[in-house]
């Protein structure tokens, strides 16, 4: 049985991929639902499909990769300051990766960068450790600031920057944490960065 909206040619050859890939499958309810929803592949009847990276037919039909998820998380492990710190940029640096599914983000650098164009969801919480300085974190949107967190209370020995914001971000685009004011000096540990794509464009 296929689903009753899908046309005779886009039911024929959703049949043909589903067989090839020896995937599980359900029945979709409409022409834009998926067919498949376990496996490898997953095809779609859609007469308006995005491009976001599937391969689709002239019938309408998408095929997508299932391991199409981005998600990333990092964090800060120790109080060491790197000497990149004194750099230029203030890149603000990361020295673990709880999650790193598609690989997207640098560890090395602490840059994500997007595989697909999309709405993508971003957090920080960056931790100052016994400094009284007011700091200002950034994040960056390729070299643009987009949202701006601070901390500043002088009566605390450890305090955090944090702020979130759901972003359209562009293929390939550089996402980042910039100390815009202040310093890390004594350092940054259980600081976060994180990130994950909610749905491509």
């Amino acid at each position: 049985m296929v689903p009753s909206r899908c046309p005779g040619p886009c039911a024929v050859l959703a049949l043909v991929l589903l067989l090839g890939c020896g995937l599980a499958f359900c029945l979709g309810q409409n022409d834009t639902e998926p067919i498949v929803l376990e496996g490898k592949c997953l095809v779609v009847c859609d007469s308006n499909p995005s491009s976001d990276g599937g391969v689709t037919s002239s019938l309408g039909i998408s095929v997508r990769s299932a391991g199409a998820k981005v998600a990333f998380s990092a964090v800060r492990g120790t109080n060491h300051e790197p000497s990149e710190m004194s750099n230029t940029s203030m890149t603000i640096y990361f020295d673990q990766v709880l999650v790193n599914i598609g690989n997207h983000f640098d560890l090395k650098a602490s840059v994500f960068q997007a595989p697909r164009r999309g709405i993508y969801s971003f957090s920080f919480h960056v931790v100052k450790v016994y400094n009284r300085q007011t700091i200002q974190v950034n994040l960056m949107q390729n070299d643009y600031p987009v949202i701006s967190a601070f901390a500043g209370d002088q009566d605390v020995t450890r305090e955090a920057a944090s702020n979130g914001v759901l972003l359209m971000v562009e293929r390939e685009d550089r996402v980042s944490l910039k100390l815009e004011r202040g310093t890390l000096m004594g350092g940054w540990k259980y600081s976060t960065f994180s990130g994950f794509l909610v749905f491509p464009l």
